[in-house]
């Protein structure tokens, strides 16, 4: 049987990282990985998570199952945290899933079970494992046009002439904020005329906020997805904190489902909670624990935020002394729309020859399609990589 596997293709961001760790260079640069690192380079686990892990240490009292659905506290808080009292807290059911991508294959398998005909659409590019998963569940997909590779904006009238082809119950996935791979956001007046389109056209929204707090802050960055949700009947929505609360290898999500009544929670929140045991049973509970007790501790919550506000200021700070960098040493306003983006990461428009160029004689390492982790350029990485830049265009 296992005879009939076929070889597959290397995974593009972790086979960059293993050819980075095999360069010997000291000068070398690694831009591929999406983790939040530190000048020193090193992705720290934030002071508050520690002090609740010692909390949870000395107040667990047993290693049973928690339900189904998971921890009642950590849904509570995150559907809090997402959804702030945009929605009635009785229409929205919850699900607690391994990682952000658990909340994205959770909500994928509800939209089977319930409307396997239904397309799911995508914006083009995306997070490839938004395509992937979708393929690989024989789901139909279809993709948009998000982004203006002439501005490094979004392109909303190409967008907007695409998706007035979605039918009823259609699926529209929309990044929340902090676009992956782009940076390049939606603002609110679109987001609008978006969620008037799908009135109108009787399709679900399915928000994938994988970097709130990551962009401009916890409730700036959640702003248009509650705008939609208190306009919307039904809403699905994904959420992850592997980068704001730095929990990546502890694998916590959480999978929402807004109803159009209170009346609908239990049976959706019941149905949720089958797709878990279907799958894993029971999703792993040590982060989402650590999760609960911080944003239900106001001292620990507070500590929390003034964490992750010192990571967006120095992802906000980078953005904008790469952009003057590359203006001053490319003699071009190109990469301006560097410091306008938000989030992570930014494609920068090279090609292909050009992202090698970086990597094979600059140490640079970069994901093919120019997509760059500003985090990566931390501790005083920004210069040596703008001139590295400048080096591959000038010749």
């Amino acid at each position: 049987m296992l005879e009939k596997f076929q070889p597959t293709p290397p995974d593009p961001i972790l086979g960059l990282g293993q050819l980075f760790k095999a360069d010997p260079r000291d000068n070398k640069i690694d831009l591929g990985v999406g983790v939040f690192k530190d000048a020193a380079g090193n992705t720290p686990i934030m002071s508050a998570v520690k002090k609740a892990e010692v909390i949870l240490h000395d107040s667990q009292t047993t290693k049973t199952y928690k339900g189904l659905a998971g921890d009642e506290a950590f849904r509570d808080e995150m559907r809090k945290l997402v959804l702030g009292d945009a929605v009635a807290a009785d229409r929205v059911a919850t699900l607690q899933t391994p990682g952000g991508t658990g909340a994205l294959r959770q909500l994928y398998e509800a939209i089977k079970k319930v409307n396997g005909d239904a397309t799911l659409w995508l914006s083009d590019p995306t997070w490839p494992s938004h395509v992937a998963m979708g393929k690989a569940m024989g789901m139909n997909i279809r993709t948009y046009r998000y982004f203006d590779q002439a501005t490094s904006m979004v392109n909303f009238d190409a967008m907007m002439e695409d998706i007035k082809g979605i039918q009823p119950q259609d699926v529209l996935m929309l990044h929340g904020c902090c676009h992956n791979p782009t940076g390049a956001n939606l603002n609110a007046d679109q987001w609008s005329v978006i969620t008037d389109l799908l009135l109108q056209k009787n399709a679900i929204p399915f928000i994938d906020i994988a970097y709130q707090g990551f962009g401009d802050g916890l409730d700036e960055d959640a702003a248009n997805l509650r705008a939609m949700a208190a306009r919307v009947p039904e809403m699905l929505i994904a959420a992850s904190c592997s980068k704001n609360f730095g929990l990546y290898r502890d694998r916590v999500g959480c999978a929402m489902a807004i109803c159009d009544s209170a009346e609908k929670h239990d049976v959706v929140s019941r149905n949720l909670a089958v797709l878990n045991r279907m799958n894993y049973s029971f999703a792993p509970d040590h982060g989402a624990a650590l999760v609960a007790i911080i944003l239900g501790d106001e001292v620990l919550n507070a500590e929390w935020q003034r964490e992750l506000t010192e990571m967006r200021d120095t992802m906000l700070t980078i953005r904008q002394e790469l952009a003057d960098a590359l203006r001053l040493k490319c003699n071009t306003d190109r990469f301006d729309f560097i410091a306008e983006h938000r989030g992570m990461f930014s494609r920068l428009g090279l090609t292909k020859e050009e992202v090698d160029r970086l990597r094979d004689e600059h140490g640079m390492y970069v994901v093919g399609d120019s997509r760059i982790n500003i985090a990566g350029l931390s501790g005083g990485r920004v210069e040596p990589f703008a001139t590295a830049v400048a080096a591959v265009l000038g010749g």
